[in-house]
């Protein structure tokens, strides 16, 4: 077993060294969310944190049951890594930030025909929530602009189409409020009771579910695509994957039900583990040559660094130490659109862990090796008021 593989209890597992802060909330929900009905086995990532109830940065394996709470509202949640165009020796910073100023409003009708073709490629029939695709969201997500800065693992990278030269672009959001009303209408009927699989309400849960996954793939491709208009770039999508979905696998020589809550999935590719806006990003390749350690961590990684404090008291923290003009900046030279105020402090590097600790737990448990590090050059959150 990995030296970053904790065993909690038979059925639980934890990807992190003992030298890792993980808070103890996040533990007990871990232990708690272990004890459901018809769950085999749950794995915590070192990026693990607590959630509403149920914590983030975790995989969970059941049988004969399914939990759409463990998903959550943001289903289909994930990130894309886009290859620009564009040129990271030409990118004038203070430019570039002044092209993003209609950027969250609902796609115009130029649009629309794109829309329609993607939505019909996706089989997406819903139409209720159609204003929001192409659009961000609040709290952890965003899109920003990289730069390639280290190359670990040459061959992987080219096999990628990667180039060093060019201005990388990665966007994190998921389905809006397409996810929220199908968790809404779900909790409201059925609680937190689970759904038994192959009955008519898992049935139901499970095609509003998938049809969720699209959206938000979706969703994430329109981003990147207007971002690119923006910058008057082209580009094309290097990889993409959900961190947020429940879906069948055999796990140990039984069929059971994979919930990822904030889990990036090991067996579907290269996947991007995202730092806070201060911090690296880092392209890994995962390895699955060990089974027992992909078994244990349920084929699952960490989606990025992880929280270290909590949402809302953010600001009472750096606020008599960092002012506004301080945060739009970070170490690395980056630059910083976010007009809430309470959402910039809420999202300072310092709540968030060192992504490379993160990453280093998952190669010491020998779970991914690194192809590349890239570098922030401008993260956009949101355009809204900066008195808020």
């Amino acid at each position: 077993m990995g030296k970053s593989v904790q065993k909690i209890t038979d059925n639980i597992s934890l990807i992190a060294s003992k030298n890792t802060w993980i808070e103890g909330l996040a533990i007990e929900q871990l232990v708690k969310t272990s004890t459901l009905s018809g769950m085999l086995q749950a794995a915590g990532m070192p990026d693990l944190h607590p959630g509403r109830g149920y914590p983030i940065g975790a995989a969970f394996y059941t049988q004969n049951k399914i939990y759409p709470a463990l998903v959550g509202n943001d289903i289909g949640c994930g990130m894309s890594l886009w290859q620009t165009s564009a040129k990271v020796s030409k990118i004038n910073l203070p430019k570039l930030s002044k092209r993003f100023a209609n950027i969250e409003l609902p796609l115009d009708e130029s649009w629309s025909s794109t829309i329609e073709a993607r939505k019909n490629d996706k089989s997406i029939k819903a139409s209720r929530f159609d204003y929001a695709l192409g659009t961000i969201g609040g709290g952890n997500h965003f899109a920003e602009f990289q730069a390639i800065e280290d190359i670990y693992d040459q061959q992987i990278f080219d096999t990628l189409g990667l180039d060093k030269r060019h201005l990388q672009l990665l966007v994190h959001s998921g389905s809006r409020g397409f996810g929220q009303s199908i968790l809404v209408e779900h909790i409201t009927q059925c609680n937190h009771d689970g759904l038994v699989t192959h009955g008519p309400d898992f049935e139901h849960y499970l095609s509003q579910h998938n049809e969720a996954v699209r959206w938000a793939e979706l969703n994430r491709e329109l981003i990147a695509q207007r971002f690119l208009t923006a910058i008057k770039s082209q580009g094309h999508c290097i990889l993409d994957i959900n961190h947020n979905l429940v879906t069948p696998k055999n796990i140990n020589g039984k069929s059971g039900w994979l919930h990822r809550k904030g889990a990036t999935p090991s067996d579907q590719g290269c996947v991007v583990i995202p730092g806070s806006r201060g911090d690296y990003t880092y392209l890994v390749k995962p390895l699955l040559s060990n089974i027992d350690i992909s078994n244990l961590s349920l084929f699952s990684l960490a989606h990025g660094a992880g929280r270290k404090w909590k949402r809302g008291e953010c600001q009472g923290r750096l606020s008599h130490k960092y002012k506004r003009n301080d945060m739009i900046r970070t170490a690395l030279g980056s630059h910083v659109i976010c007009g809430n105020k309470t959402l910039l402090y809420d999202e300072a590097p310092q709540a968030y862990k060192d992504c490379a600790s993160v990453v280093g737990d998952m190669v010491d448990a020998g779970l991914v090796k690194i192809i590349a590090k890239l570098r922030p050059v401008l993260t956009f959150k949101t355009n809204g008021d900066c008195s808020s």
